[in-house]
């Protein structure tokens, strides 16, 4: 019967698993692949080539969402987003410049900078949180 009853101590864990697996430099990685594919499409006259630079920019744009979308709802918790009001929205604009009104949907490498600088704003809160 010791089995089926109530805990003796409630835990909270701060993410999934062990600290450290979550980090945005994945995400930023992965944006400055973005960014390769964009600068390679363009310096490049070969159709096929560029064919593959944008297939290659799409792949990447889906991986720095789902990185993205990791560390919003896995990583930060209410304490977070209430000490930085803003990071809900900035989560936001991120994962909608890498998506089809961004990164996928475009060439133009000044996206693929505002996407990093989207990341890099992500990557100092983050940094901070980690502080404590």
């Amino acid at each position: 019967m010791r089995l089926f009853t109530a805990p003796i101590m409630t835990v909270h864990a701060h993410c999934d698993l062990p600290c450290g697996i979550y980090d945005p430099a994945q995400a930023r990685v992965e944006a400055l692949s973005v960014k390769a594919c964009m600068e390679k499409y363009h310096a490049s006259t070969d159709a096929d080539f560029k064919a593959r630079a944008v297939a290659i920019k799409e792949e990447r744009s889906d991986l720095v969402k789902h990185h993205l979308w990791v560390l919003w709802t896995d990583y930060f918790k209410a304490p977070h987003f209430e000490k930085y009001p803003h990071l809900n929205t900035l989560f936001n604009e991120a994962t909608k410049l890498a998506g089809a009104g961004g990164t996928k949907g475009t060439t133009d490498v000044a996206v693929a900078d505002s996407l990093i600088a989207k990341i890099d704003e992500i990557a100092e809160i983050f940094a901070e949180t980690k502080k404590a």
